[in-house]
């Protein structure tokens, strides 16, 4: 390649000559739209149209001399080269918390010149951040207009598909009582209003469904509550009459998506508002008077989304069976391929599972790209085959999966690695010591309340003693039919906050891994629901009921690793797999399931 001409240079090029049109020296990208959402729709992947690097997170720092991508651990082997021939240097970070580019523009820029930034896409909390180091530093601040826009040509236009109902019986709780539940969550706080921007949130509040962001069905809405009424601000033509109707005789009433920071301005004198600092952006808190109180404080739906109610969980597990069955159907075929000798790739993988999944009921989408990473390319966390990149399955080593789905009645995330051909002494230990972290968690019994990164350890320590890491997060919480990431709670390196706090009906993934760059890649991950256990004279616990049915792959464990308990575990998980699964399979795919769940013997 030319690196003169490499796509993300000639666009960082427009970009300079936009910023020196606009008398601007710096321009911070932001991985975010104006619902702080992860992933995004097209308009607003800006960072990735001018850097290259396709992530699902990461910062870029652009000056008229120099740029910079800011990225965790889990991207770097594959930003470093998708920035190749950029001109933009990559920053490793620890974590995506990580403050790095606060640094970085304040060491870029002199005191008197200007960096830009969208304030529409820009988090209230994150633009309190940076406002102290660009102020502190003499860097004016300008968040009023989008500074991309000038230089992105054929920018995409916001997304048209329609908005549907998520409806009974997957949807046990009607709009009413959501809305009824927020309000009184309103009320205890003293707030006559409430906004909110958090697309997943206004789609567990009002029973609504779309399809503007991939993988996650969800649409680009705002929603003000007032105390008579909620305005739902949404595209115009995405609710049909119909729909439109019934949600007028159910308390919401719509707008026109463009005019939610307008019904902001005019909000009464003497109203107070409740905004979430983490969940709104910097261009919709300065729509407010002065003239309202604003309470800033967790929206009170991402605690309550968060607890799945009894009848959700057991939708769930029949979400979850259904995703077994499909997986048992895949890894049938792909054994048998493999064994045959038929040509397979990673995109082979990603195309067979992915049809799978959709034959079964209540199956929407997926919930995320397949990762399927074939040796070194499963040492890269957030790795996708692409036409242009991809191994094929061949000699030996290990294969690591990672792929979920979106059904009507629950979301689903699962990762498992798979031997092909021989596989080596040194692949053994590190996948059994990765899946003791994951037996490790799945076990523990804790107090209720007890905030989730405190749990991160558990899982971390069999690496650990082995003076080995991972760079990710243990554990995030996982959506109704709704995002596949969501919070609260994270069981990870977080600095805890009050809301992190574990309690009955949270999903979360377990999901330990070991990278080797250049080399192989593991992760072993179930879904878990908090369920009570038994209290005691010290109060009420909890203990992780494991949601995922899919045999963990004994072929690839080292047993002289693996306690008695540990294997007992195993032994029982795996019955309970064959049990839920084998009532929904046949031939081959039952054949699969019956012989990778047959019990292991201990020594």
């Amino acid at each position: 390649m030319d690196t003169r001409t490499a796509p993300a240079r000639l666009r960082i090029v427009r970009l300079r000559e936009a910023m020196s049109a606009a008398n601007v020296q710096g321009v911070l990208v932001p991985s975010s739209d104006p619902h702080i959402s992860e992933y995004l729709p097209g308009r607003w992947q800006g960072r990735e149209w001018f850097s290259g690097f396709t992530g699902s997170m990461g910062t870029l720092v652009v000056t008229l001399t120099d740029a910079a991508l800011f990225a965790d651990s889990r991207y770097w082997t594959q930003a470093e080269a998708e920035l190749a021939g950029s001109g933009i240097s990559l920053v490793k970070i620890p974590t995506g918390a990580a403050t790095y580019h606060l640094d970085w523009i304040t060491q870029h820029l002199k005191r008197g010149e200007t960096l830009a930034v969208d304030g529409q896409v820009l988090g209230l909390a994150a633009a309190k951040q940076l406002r102290g180091v660009t102020d502190a530093a003499g860097i004016q601040l300008q968040t009023q207009a989008d500074p991309l826009d000038a230089a992105w040509d054929d920018r995409p236009t916001l997304p048209t598909a329609g908005i549907y109902e998520h409806l009974a019986p997957e949807a046990p709780l009607p709009r009413t009582a959501k809305l009824a539940q927020v309000r009184e969550a309103m009320a205890a706080q003293g707030a006559s209003h409430h906004f909110i921007s958090t697309v997943d949130d206004i789609a567990w509040l009002t029973n609504l469904r779309g399809a503007d962001v991939a993988y996650n069905p969800v649409f680009l809405a705002h929603v003000l509550i007032a105390p008579a009424h909620a305005t739902l601000f949404v595209g115009s033509g995405k609710a049909d009459a119909a729909l439109a109707a019934k949600l007028a005789s159910e308390g919401f009433q719509l707008a026109d998506y463009a005019q939610a920071a307008a019904t902001l301005a005019k909000l009464p004198a003497g109203s107070t508002l409740l905004m979430d600092p983490k969940r709104v952006t910097l261009g919709l808190r300065e729509a407010v008077p002065a003239s309202v109180a604003v309470i800033e404080a967790i929206n009170p739906s991402t605690l309550a989304k968060s607890r799945k109610t009894a009848e959700e969980a057991a939708f769930i597990r029949q979400a979850m069976a259904e995703d077994g069955a499909a997986m048992c159907h895949f890894y049938a075929w792909f054994e048998a391929a493999l064994a045959s000798g038929e040509r397979i790739t990673e995109l082979t993988i990603d195309e067979k599972l992915s049809a799978e999944r959709a034959k079964r009921p209540g199956f929407v989408g997926l919930s995320f790209p397949v990762i399927a990473g074939y040796n070194a390319n499963g040492a890269m966390p957030h790795y996708r085959a692409t036409p242009e990149s991809f191994a094929a399955i061949e000699g030996n080593g290990l294969l690591l999966i990672d792929s979920g789905g979106q059904y009507k009645g629950g979301t689903t995330d699962i990762t498992r690695v798979w031997p092909v051909g021989t596989i080596t002494a040194e692949h053994k230990r590190d996948y059994t010591l990765v899946l003791k972290g994951t037996l490790q968690l799945s076990r523990t019994r804790f107090p209720e309340g007890t905030m989730s990164p405190m749990l991160d350890a558990l899982a971390r320590a069999p690496l650990w003693a082995e003076s080995m890491e991972y760079g990710h997060g243990t554990g995030h919480g996982v959506g109704y039919f709704l995002n596949v990431h969501e919070g609260p709670q994270s069981i990870s390196k977080a600095v805890p906050d009050a809301h992190m706090a574990m309690r009955a009906g949270m999903i979360t993934s377990i999901e330990p891994g070991l990278y080797k760059p250049g080399r192989h890649g593991i992760r072993i991950e179930n879904l878990v629901l908090n369920v009570p256990a038994p209290s005691s004279e010290f109060g009420e616990f909890l203990e992780f009921e494991t949601l995922t049915l899919c045999p963990i792959d004994t072929r690839c464990m080292d047993f002289d690793l693996l306690r008695a308990d540990e294997i007992d575990w195993l032994n029982q998980y795996h019955a309970m797999v064959r049990e839920r699964l084998s009532p929904l399979v046949d031939g081959d795919a039952l054949a699969w399931l019956l012989k990778r769940t047959e019990k292991i013997q201990a020594a």
